[in-house]
């Protein structure tokens, strides 16, 4: 079973893709799909847990390529319950949940073939450097989404960010002024401070930034002491109150700073808003699967460099 799809219009709102690009998934979905369900075949032959040869049996709903990169894609979306998204495909809630769990992984690979899946750890510097051989200047941000409230005390706590007054997830994002998300740090709790972040995943005893022009925001304090490189821009804070200074104002040319800072540090912003496209972002994530809650990011941040790069 297949969703009524009438236009292209319909698509993207449906599936958050255009033709183009569904397209491209498809034929590399195709391939990836086929490699994985041999594996799968040899692998239970090997072991005697299979004699009937590939293609016997009952047939499934999702019964083409097409089919399976349509329902992934809808479920990312749009997010749907499992009751609601089997609806829609003539499958019960438990085979949605169970059909979703087994393409999500091809979809993965599928974008990564494609290389639009953006890094998400670096080993080294040389690494780093190589990845951003071509680029004067990066942008460095933060992006949060809402999660379900843990049932455990000190889970809740965990995930309870102060700054957004919910329970959310983070990750580090950093893009380019083109837009493309480079990186994709992996997820941490809401608690998790953003540069206390950038810390884990960039440790400052390496000169990551040395060669680049870097821009931040306000919440990455201390990283031009903390990091080298000479081209690390952070907005100019605006001084405390104090007795000395009842109205403390910044000056005109660090207002002027600022917004020069800003009118480049937007594009990370257009990224970030690209991903939440993705309903699944914006929704409050409750599935309990292993990984799920990283794995769906770096789709939605690859779906994101797939639609800039078509």
């Amino acid at each position: 079973m297949d969703l009524e799809i009438r236009n292209e219009r319909q698509l993207k709102g449906l599936t958050g893709v255009n033709q183009t690009q569904l397209n491209q998934i498809e034929r590399t979905f195709a391939q990836v799909y086929q490699e994985d369900k041999q594996r799968a075949y040899e692998i239970a032959v090997a072991a005697g847990e299979r004699e009937r040869a590939p293609g016997g049996g009952r047939k499934p709903k999702l019964l083409t390529n097409h089919a399976k990169v349509i329902f992934v894609l809808y479920y990312l979306k749009n997010y749907p319950t499992f009751d609601v998204l089997g609806s829609h495909f003539g499958l019960a809630a438990s085979k949605a949940h169970d059909n979703l769990k087994a393409l999500l992984p091809i979809l993965y690979e599928s974008l990564v073939r494609l290389g639009v899946m953006p890094q998400r750890e670096f080993h080294s510097v040389e690494q780093f450097r190589q990845a951003c051989a071509d680029l004067a200047e990066i942008i460095i941000d933060v992006t949060e989404r809402p999660h379900h409230r843990p049932g455990d005390n000190e889970d809740q706590r965990d995930f309870y960010s102060g700054k957004k007054r919910r329970h959310t997830v983070k990750n580090t994002v950093i893009s380019s002024i083109k837009k493309v998300i480079l990186f994709l740090g992996h997820t941490f709790s809401g608690r998790q401070h953003d540069y206390a972040m950038l810390k884990e995943e960039f440790p400052p005893e390496e000169a990551w930034f040395a060669c680049l022009k870097v821009l931040v925001d306000l919440g990455y304090q201390g990283i031009q002491s903390d990091y080298e490189g000479e081209q690390i821009e952070i907005p100019h804070k605006k001084p405390r109150k104090s007795k000395r200074h009842p109205d403390p104002q910044l000056t005109d040319d660090q207002k002027a700073e600022n917004r020069a800072i800003s009118q480049t540090r937007i594009f990370v912003e257009h990224a970030i808003g690209g991903m939440k496209h993705f309903r699944i972002l914006t929704t409050p994530f409750r599935n309990h699967q292993t990984g799920l809650v990283d794995d769906v990011i770096a789709l939605t941040a690859a779906l994101w460099n797939l639609a800039l790069s078509s």
